[in-house]
């Protein structure tokens, strides 16, 4: 089996005059990462390996999660792919995983993170919100092969309020 966790970014900031990627989180983005981090903690999924869009706003959200979770952020790989927000460079990254990684975490952007919770997930995302959270499994041995799976939870900000 196969588990694949999304994480959308926090809020992001338009206040500073900076390029996309560079983006920070806003206030909000970063208490609304926290409480998500928190709330998945007591889920107890052991994550093999932790991957980040480069975007200031993504790779924060990241590293805000990992030491929530208490991860060594020394594991965190970043790669370009995620930096895509229609979903089809993430979606073929995804395919490309070693096998030997069963629990896979992704932080990025929407429109790429709601397309693919809708396209691997069974429950309809209407829009995946800030620091929202998807937790999809998949019956199957290799990252290659996944198609449909099943949406175990998420994690809203507005449901922990």
């Amino acid at each position: 089996m196969k588990t694949l966790v999304l994480m959308r970014h926090g809020k992001s900031s338009w206040e500073f005059d900076v390029s996309d990627k560079e983006r920070p989180l806003k206030n909000r983005g970063i208490k609304d990462t926290i409480r998500v981090s928190e709330h998945f903690r007591t889920k107890k999924i052991v994550l093999n390996r932790i991957i980040s869009s480069p975007a200031n706003r993504a790779l924060s959200t990241c590293k805000l999660f990992v030491d929530t979770v208490k991860i060594n952020p020394n594991d965190i790989i970043i790669t370009e792919e995620l930096y895509d927000f229609g979903g089809q460079n993430v979606t073929g990254y995804i395919k490309t995983l070693a096998d030997s990684y069963n629990n896979v975490i992704i932080f990025g952007h929407n429109h790429a993170f709601t397309t693919i919770s809708n396209i691997f997930g069974n429950r309809f995302i209407d829009n995946l919100p800030t620091a929202g959270l998807v937790v999809i499994d998949f019956e199957t041995d290799s990252w290659k092969d996944i198609s449909k799976g099943t949406t175990r939870f998420t994690i809203f900000p507005r449901d922990l309020k």
